[in-house]
């Protein structure tokens, strides 16, 4: 009854335009005991409109597509004249549909707020995960953050019910399992605010994240803008078995192309190894593309799709789909600009870490290569879930290889802790008994949330500043990303290898061919993992967690306080003057790694996401300064004073005097969050002059009216001091492709012009003119 209701009301909202409709009849209606205004009359999947535009396509193209090609050519605006050229022109698209997580929600819908519009175009969803901090275990961390979040997830939900955005309340789970659950379907498009939105490409989708300016602009029923990807293809033949896990299919992929080789592109797995991995699997493959800046990933539609879909109440998307196969599978003879080969057969259980998500072990040499890097070999915490591995099959596998150790009747040497992804697969893993066998075995069940995965986590069992080691089921290592602890080494892996781990207490352990000891003295050693992929019995939906908006939401009230810490109206950012910048300081000249956690943390500074000022206080406090090694030290040139990087921007800003940031190779990898592109433009910045840029990044940088440039040459970086002033010049005559130059001013009265490129396209460059994208999209209003 319970998964009749909140699965017909999901579909209505999931479901784009088109022709194929899908009814619901009456006597089930009835059986289900549901009111009728629960429902809108009727829905579609857009195949239609999908194929026609793919036929446009290949017409004009004159060959064969791959799969992430018919998705993304299928949702042109324009199909007849786009100019499409992989890695070189941007492409007009509309997206079927939008999801936003609470964190970043608030800053979307602050943006949607100031648009102006009085509805969202599209489907769009909440999805309340980010603000629940683990502490003591899943009910009471969800009650207590249900108080302290009150003021936002009230703005958030009426701001929902005003503008037609459905709600998904706190305790519901992760974004992404959710949209997994109701959402992604083959061949849609979806954006997310969130950078691992991509984990609906397990179900064929062509789901990528954004920030929330993006949102804001598929939201308006604005075209949305990306670059053409270019296509990276990763044939996988053979077949997963033992210990190894879907996991280790992006671990190893990870390793192979470093965080930055996904680069601008679409990962699309392909041949005869994935009908061996199931759909949450692939889901798992894709949502950890993240960590190789890949655009999204994408799975062709198989048999193990359609029975995920039948299984989560979609049946008639399947049967659909099934009509429609072609349409979602690569064409015969399609190229890719980057051909990778994983046989299944051969791939080893991997583990990768610490500090990067693509330092790459099979778990057999990780304890040596510990051993000779200085690395803790003991395992603190293991835990297992987050959005990337917290299905049903994961905690299945988990829990296989948890009951042998409670067979013998050992526990775990190192804490534990189990982050369900989403209510209904907490319910059903409660129902079918393994999370008794998980907790049996030293497990605390945390809320379906984020929770540690993005740095909320109380955790006491270490002092800040003390090494030590936690495995993770996650797909995010960065120093201090879990803890705020930059001495934790975190390794991410698979939800059966960290159980592993956490029962043996070492990171030198190879459940593969070394024993445990049991109390009796009995040397054992453990089986592969096993698990269902799907439950036998159906899933238990739990509690009924989502609000459906209302037909007419025009007559709601969304306050914002004034006096709040937490929420803040937005004001518009200034207009370009017309003319080049002048004499711009060098706010901090970043050394190394800086991803968004380091421009922008999240843990305890989540709370003011909904606060442009407020949060502006983290700003860049994790960078590391090129002039003293030192993190949120940096010296004011007003004053000759050192003080922290939002302290000195803000001294700047008060006396007037703009500034940039520069920085190292692949800035701002990590995270969707824009905050990391609003600071810098809140606080006085105006350009950020870089090596490479992240791809989400570089795009929220332009949203908000600020100049990603990078180094023509890279070395430019080295030429760079902390005291120079910088000029930016050629702005007056500001056009794509044409580059841009730095005139640096040296302290010492020397001076050196350098070439600066960038990636603005016309759209963009009338985004820098007016000061933010979305002071261009009221222009465009009056």
């Amino acid at each position: 009854m319970a998964t009749y209701c909140l699965t017909v009301a999901r579909l209505q909202l999931a479901l784009g335009h088109g022709a194929r409709r899908l009814h619901v009849s009456a006597a089930y209606r009835a059986k289900a005991n549901v009111s009728m205004s629960r429902f809108e009359p009727s829905s579609f999947i857009n195949y239609e409109k999908l194929q026609s535009n793919v036929d446009i396509v290949r017409k004009r193209l004159n060959r064969p597509l791959t799969l992430s090609e018919k998705i993304v050519y299928g949702h042109l605006d324009d199909p007849h004249n786009q100019d499409i050229d992989r890695g070189r022109t941007y492409l007009r698209l509309r997206p079927d549909r939008v999801a936003m997580q609470d964190a970043t929600a608030q800053m979307a819908m602050l943006q949607f707020i100031s648009s102006g519009l009085p509805r969202v175009a599209v489907p769009s969803t909440i999805h309340c995960d980010h603000l629940i901090e683990a502490q003591i275990g899943g009910v009471k961390d969800l009650a207590r953050a249900k108080e302290v979040n009150q003021e936002v997830y009230n703005f958030l939900s009426s701001a929902g019910a005003k503008y037609g955005v459905g709600f998904w309340k706190p305790g519901s789970g992760i974004i992404h399992q959710i949209i997994l659950e109701n959402y992604a379907y083959p061949g849609v498009m979806l954006i997310g605010t969130d950078s691992h939105t991509p984990n609906g490409g397990g179900l064929g989708s062509i789901c990528i994240g954004v920030g929330g300016a993006d949102a804001v602009d598929v939201m308006a029923g604005i075209p949305w803008e990306l670059k053409c990807p270019k296509v990276i293809g990763v044939k996988l033949t053979g077949t997963l078995s033992g210990w190894t896990s879907p996991k280790d299919v992006i671990l190893k992929v990870a390793g192979i192309l470093t965080v930055k080789g996904g680069t601008g592109a679409i990962v699309e797995y392909h041949g005869p190894g994935v009908d061996s991995i199931s759909c949450t699997g692939m889901a798992t493959i894709c949502n950890m593309g993240a960590e190789i800046g890949a655009t999204t990933s994408v799975f062709p539609y198989n048999h193990r799709m359609r029975t995920y879909l039948e299984k989560t109440g979609r049946g008639q998307i399947a049967a659909l789909a099934d009509e429609y196969s072609d349409l979602l599978v690569p064409d015969e003879g399609c190229e890719y600009d980057q051909l990778i080969e994983l046989n299944l057969d051969e791939l080893k259980p991997h583990i990768n870490g610490p500090f990067t998500p693509d330092l790459a072990h099979p778990v057999s040499d990780v304890g040596a290569v510990a051993e000779q890097n200085g690395w803790p070999l003991e395992v603190k915490v293991g835990l297992i879930g987050s959005c990337t591995n917290s299905s049903y099959e994961d905690m299945g596998r988990a829990a296989s290889v948890a009951k042998q150790a409670l067979d013998k009747g050992l526990k775990c040497k190192a804490q534990f802790t189990v982050t369900p992804g989403s209510e209904q697969i907490r319910a059903t893993i409660e129902r079918d008994g393994y999370s008794k066998i998980l907790g049996d075995v030293g497990g605390v069940v945390l809320a379906n949330a984020c929770g540690p995965c993005i740095g909320q986590w109380d955790r006491r069992d270490v002092k800040k500043g003390e090494k030590n080691t936690i495995v993770t089921s996650f797909n995010r290592n960065f120093t201090a990303r879990n803890d705020a602890n930059p001495a934790t080494h975190a390794f991410v892996t698979s939800p059966e290898i960290v159980t592993a781990l956490a029962i043996a207490g070492t990171l030198n352990f190879n459940p593969e061919t070394d024993f445990l000891t049991a109390p009796s003295g009995e040397k054992f050693k453990l089986d592969p993992p096993n698990g269902d992929e799907l439950p036998a019995k159906d899933f238990d939906p739990g509690q009924d967690t989502y609000q459906h908006p209302p037909a007419d939401g025009s007559s709601m009230k969304v306050d914002v306080s004034p006096q709040s810490n937490r929420l803040q109206l937005l004001e518009p950012f200034d207009k370009w003057s017309g003319k080049d910048l002048e004499d711009l300081r060098v706010l901090i000249k970043v050394k190394g790694k800086c991803t968004t956690d380091h421009i922008s943390a999240a843990g305890p500074w989540l709370k003011f996401r909904g606060h442009l000022d407020n949060i502006s206080n983290n700003m860049l406090i994790g960078a590391v300064n090129s002039e003293n090694d030192a993190v949120n030290k940096i010296k004011n040139h007003l004053t000759g004073e050192y003080g922290g990087v939002p302290d000195v921007a803000r001294h700047y800003k008060a006396n007037s005097v703009s500034w940039v940031v520069v920085g190292d190779d692949n800035y701002g990898e990590g995270s969707s969050r824009e905050h990391a592109a609003l600071e810098p433009r809140h606080l006085g910045g105006r350009a950020i002059i870089v090596k490479s840029f992240a791809r989400i990044h570089e795009t929220n940088l332009k949203k908000q009216g600020l100049l990603p440039l990078t180094f023509s040459n890279p070395s430019d970086y080295d030429k760079i001091r902390p005291d120079d002033k910088i000029s930016i010049r050629g702005l007056e005559t500001f056009t794509p492709g044409k580059p841009l130059s730095a005139v640096v001013k040296h302290s010492d009265g020397s001076e050196e012009t350098l070439e600066l490129n960038h990636s603005f396209n016309e759209t963009q460059i009338e985004w820098f003119k007016a000061g933010s994208a979305l002071n261009r999209m009221k222009e465009l209003q009056h």
